[in-house]
């Protein structure tokens, strides 16, 4: 048996606990019924020293210490149906009475003239208990008596309670300690079922889970937390393989570009332009490695980012104005059209440089995905919940419904084949999404492919 077991531990606890207190139950039981015992034996035989203080006479000056026919009483005569034992003794203390059941044994007179306490002793093997009492006449001790009782009854009573609780005792303990031991089995079965589940989960075997106990208490909710752990763990490995394999393939097809331009320059001199013409060319594709690497540690940032964010006075519409200062040479050069017109300024309540993102990011894919001389629309406005919804829509070449459900995934971008003039990494969307959770602000997205597509973005304002 091992002791380290769980359930072990739980049997010896409780068993430490129970036999403690049954041993305190058990005690007080037998020193109960010994009080009681002992009580009445007492209280018998301060009877019969009432009895006998009132028997006594004189007549003729000579005292009487035993009424006639006092010896000729039942418990007088026999030794073994509840027996009285009495012996008299007078003022000198010598014996002068004792009655027939005490045949040629007697009572000794302890040395105390008092009252004396209750002795226990033997009388032929009998075990009694005896007192002793002085005997008055007009104030005067005239003489002293000594009475017994048989206690071989109750001292039978007494022993045979002692040894059924020292036998009842450790069967007791023995029997409760498997009993506890098996409930403590049954009880922590969800725990191993727990332990063993979670023994056979390894990296290529994640999709198993731990089954949730019938009884809805703290296992079970060390199940479903576990579970949801699990699942989140899953995830996250998904996301990581996924990740490492997306971001992988997207620097693979740059630095191939590169490598094989190169290749090519060195096989034969080319003349100058052609050089100028290959090295910008490598030069995009650097900028685009640059580019999809700062989007890769920006989105590795925002999944890893656990502090607390600083929510602030900010003004939405001075931040859409600085951004699309920035991006007025690329708006010029597909000659777009902006409409955004605001009288005031919208202040609302979120982080300005995560806010900043998420707006570069939309107005980036508006202007991105724009055709050429289109319109983007941006539009600021209070919501019924006191929220400030901004709204940007373009009329550019939308993305078809059933592709929708997997924009915000990485490095994912919608008919990339059908576009391949449009450059891009499909991580701004990501990033979008992950901040977007981060500020607690709602994002939806609806698009019509060839139409357009329309950005609602809610933030919460300052109140």
């Amino acid at each position: 048996m091992k002791m380290k077991s769980f359930k072990n531990r739980i049997s010896l606890y409780n068993l430490l606990g129970i036999a403690i207190l049954t041993m305190i139950v058990f005690i007080s039981i037998y020193w109960t019924v010994s009080l009681s015992v002992n009580y009445d034996i007492n209280e018998n035989l301060n009877r019969e020293i009432n009895v006998h203080q009132g028997e006594i006479s004189a007549r003729n000056g000579v005292i009487s210490f035993v009424p006639e026919g006092e010896w000729e009483e039942p418990e007088h005569q026999s030794a073994f149906m509840n027996p009285v034992f009495v012996e008299i003794y007078n003022a000198n203390k010598k014996p002068v009475e004792k009655s027939p059941n005490l045949k040629d044994m007697g009572l000794s007179l302890t040395q105390h003239e008092g009252k004396g306490d209750f002795i226990d002793t033997h009388i032929d093997s009998i075990p009694i208990r005896q007192v002793q009492t002085p005997l008055l006449y007009n104030g005067k001790t005239v003489g002293y008596a000594v009475i017994a009782m048989s206690i071989e009854s109750e001292t039978r009573v007494l022993e045979n309670l002692r040894l059924n609780l020292l036998l009842i005792y450790p069967v007791f303990l023995l029997v409760l300690f498997f009993v506890t031991r098996f409930i403590a089995q049954r009880s922590i079965q969800p725990a191993l079922d727990i332990i063993e589940t979670t023994k056979n989960i390894t990296d290529n075997n994640f999709d198993k889970r731990i089954t949730l106990p019938i009884h809805k208490d703290e296992l079970f909710v060390l199940s479903v937390t576990i579970n949801e752990l699990l699942d989140r763990v899953e995830n996250a490995i998904t996301r990581e393989k996924q990740f490492t394999s997306d971001a992988s393939h997207e620097l693979r097809t740059p630095l191939a570009i590169i490598k094989g331009t190169l290749e090519i320059l060195i096989r034969k001199p080319r003349t100058t332009e052609e050089y100028i013409e290959k090295i910008k060319y490598c030069i995009e594709e650097v900028n685009r490695i640059n580019n999809l690497v700062d989007q890769l540690l920006m989105l590795a940032r925002f999944e890893s980012y656990d502090k607390t964010v600083t929510f602030k006075d900010v003004a939405l519409d001075q931040i859409i104005q600085e951004i699309l200062e920035r991006y007025a040479t690329r708006i010029q050069g597909k000659d777009l059209k902006i409409v955004f017109t605001v009288k005031k300024h919208f202040y609302v309540l979120s982080d300005a440089l995560m806010l900043s993102i998420i707006i570069e990011n939309l107005l980036s894919n508006a202007i991105k995905y724009s055709k050429k001389s289109g319109l983007i629309t941006i539009d600021l406005s209070l919501s019924d919940t006191q929220s400030t919804i901004c709204t940007i829509t373009d009329e550019g070449i939308g993305i078809s419904h059933k592709e929708l459900d997997k924009i915000y995934n990485q490095f994912y971008r919608a008919e990339a084949t059908e576009h391949s003039e449009i450059k891009g990494t499909g991580l701004g969307l990501a990033i979008v999404k992950k901040i977007a959770l981060l500020l607690h602000l709602n994002l939806d997205i609806e698009s019509i492919k060839d139409i357009g597509t329309k950005v609602i973005l809610e933030i919460k304002n300052q109140q």
